[in-house]
């Protein structure tokens, strides 16, 4: 990689998200994701002083599935994680990888302004941003 050359969050998101209320039920959540064909779900705020939340697939099969709860009955706002850990669209890519390994976490809402306008994961820094960073060697 070029030590000129610094890859921002922007550069390697994916702009494609899906914003839910959590009042949702997870079948409801399921079918948003599969139809969007996302891996994780944004949670709304409530209010101006609320916070985004986060459910994963991940989510999905340890705290519905693998407890036997009914997807049905299940609300995304019982097995959301709030408040989701954000990043901004200026972050150097590997500063967010180094928070994602810090906190456990793989994927995360990028909010420029207080709105979320993307999500990044470790496969866009990879797929993206390092490609980006071997076309410059």
């Amino acid at each position: 990689m070029s030590s000129h050359e610094k890859i921002r969050v922007r550069d390697v998101m994916a702009n494609t998200y899906v914003m839910i209320d959590g009042l949702t039920t997870v079948t409801e959540g399921i079918e948003l994701a599969r139809e969007h064909r996302v891996k994780a779900l944004v949670v709304n705020k409530r209010s101006e002083d609320d916070e985004y939340g986060l459910v994963l697939m991940n989510d999905i099969a340890k705290k519905v599935l693998a407890k036997n709860r009914s997807s049905d009955r299940t609300n995304i706002y019982e097995i959301m994680t709030k408040p989701a850990l954000t990043v901004s669209p200026d972050m150097n890519v590997k500063y967010c990888a180094r928070l994602f390994e810090r906190f456990g976490i793989s994927r995360a809402p990028v909010v420029d302004g207080g709105k979320v306008i993307g999500m990044v994961s470790y496969n866009n820094i990879v797929i993206n941003g390092m490609a980006r960073m071997t076309e410059n060697l």
